[in-house]
């Protein structure tokens, strides 16, 4: 297949990052496409989030990831409500274990500080002790953060996409581009199988592999080198173990294991941080699986003797840089957004806001549209604390996650529908239970492939 017309701007990624610059672009008069090799936005890296939105107090000060992440806070905590994405603010604790580790606490006081988050708070260990009771023994100190959010990473960026699609976007699934073209005006971009896509500009948004297209551009600057991030997560009788998110003291490396709630009302221990090679190894291990397990004991010990619901793994686009890289040329046409890690997820709109200034910086115009031609869209809330659907009336289907038949149509035939039992999971909750659809998945599976007018056999894939 070959697009009809030169699109003025082409995203490559469909990740949280490249959705939320879709959206960002839709609200201009410009033709958009959204290309993704996956079968569904939001499908690699950004499905497995540790689901916190971050304050930045511990980015590197002047770094464009501080700049952003704190941005992006602000943004993401003003359009979560607005569309239906779930986010609650249940604040962090940063604990030390150690005299080591609480001695760097008021540096970190300072670090947040510099960071413009002026409302973290060195507390003592009978402080934190208080705050948080079933912490593990040999706690010497903590530092209050009091508006780390958490959110639903699910939802955001299929938020993101529905908006922009619905206001014009064309969204190009399964579209995997292995070569291109820069010509003086336009830039053929091929996917591996033969089909075409022109564009007059192009956003590099494509995570694991956004070192990859870069080279193709001829660029260089940048190797990612994947993070392996492992999470177990506990079912949702766990929940009063804890109030807010226990995080450790991070160090250069990584932010470090913690223990968070969930907007969904289970509590999650992770991540690992292992670099690795294979850019798809997104599969869990008895090491890192045994790591979480000593290091939750030791950080909230009545939290092991609870069910676990599922484990699972995320890649994280690691560079061999401390910070973001963000760049563009004028004579490519071209804007990088590379190097984006966990924090992605938070920074996403402000990486919106940065991809259009970078690409008007090398000669896109483009003017806002009228306000009153854009149309809105609103998702289903996720979270408990949320009003669900099935506290209204309807069918229930998936019973562990009280999924109602209404949500499972709505998302097989929204503007941006699952086309499998991943995506069907991820914009409704159903199989994420304490079963894992052990009850329902046939059930839920014969319902999606009568909403959808598509075979059974299309939705009974690998759970």
């Amino acid at each position: 297949m070959r697009a009809d017309s030169v699109f003025d701007v082409v995203l490559v990624g469909a990740g949280v990052v490249g959705c939320a610059v879709a959206r960002e672009l839709s609200q201009l008069e410009l033709s958009v496409a959204l290309l993704e090799a996956r079968n569904d936005v939001g499908a690699g890296t950004s499905k497995a989030n540790t689901a916190i939105l971050h304050t930045g107090f511990d980015a590197t000060p002047g770094s464009v990831e501080s700049r952003l992440v704190a941005r992006g806070h602000q943004l993401l905590r003003e359009y979560a409500p607005s569309v239906g994405v779930s986010v609650e603010q249940t604040g962090a604790v940063l604990v030390a274990w150690d005299d080591e580790q609480a001695a760097n606490l008021p540096r970190l006081a300072e670090k947040a500080a510099a960071n413009g988050y002026e409302r973290a708070e060195v507390i003592d260990a009978a402080a934190v002790r208080a705050l948080e009771p079933q912490l593990g023994e040999g706690v010497t100190g903590g530092m209050v953060v009091p508006d780390e959010h958490l959110i639903d990473p699910w939802s955001t960026p299929i938020a993101f996409a529905t908006e922009a699609v619905t206001n014009g976007c064309q969204l190009f699934l399964n579209l995997h581009v292995t070569k291109l073209e820069v010509g003086p005006e336009v830039t053929r971009l091929i996917a591996a199988d033969g089909r075409e896509v022109l564009a007059r500009f192009v956003v590099n948004a494509a995570g694991l592999h956004g070192d990859t297209l870069h080279r193709l551009f001829g660029f260089d600057g940048f190797t990612i080198r994947p993070r392996r991030g492992e999470l177990i997560v506990f079912d949702k009788l766990a929940r009063p173990l804890l109030g807010r998110t226990i995080l450790p003291v991070p160090t250069a490396h990584t932010k470090g294991v913690l223990v968070a709630p969930t907007v969904f009302g289970n509590i999650m221990l992770g991540p690992t941080a292992d670099d690795i090679d294979d850019r798809s190894a997104t599969g869990s291990t008895k090491a890192g699986l045994d790591t979480l397990l000593q290091k939750g004991h030791r950080i909230l010990p009545a939290l092991l003797g609870e069910e676990v619901t599922a484990v699972y793994a995320g890649l994280r686009a690691a560079t061999e840089h401390g910070d973001y890289q963000l760049t563009s040329d004028a004579q490519a046409r071209y804007v990088c957004l590379g190097g984006i890690r966990s924090t992605g997820l938070t920074a996403s709109m402000a990486l919106g806001e940065e991809a259009v200034a970078l690409l008007a910086a090398i000669g896109l115009n483009a003017t806002p549209k009228v306000a009153s031609t854009r149309i809105p869209v609103r998702l289903t809330p996720l979270g408990e604390g949320d009003a669900r659907p099935y506290q209204i009336g309807g069918t229930i289907i998936c019973h562990c996650e009280r999924v109602t038949s209404t949500e499972v149509d709505e998302a097989v035939t929204s503007a941006v529908p699952a086309r499998d039992l991943d995506g069907l999971r991820r914009r409704t909750r159903a199989l994420a239970g304490r079963c894992q659809g052990f009850y329902c998945a046939a059930e839920v599976c014969a319902h999606a492939a009568v909403a959808s007018d598509r075979p059974m056999s299309a939705w009974m894939g690998p759970r």
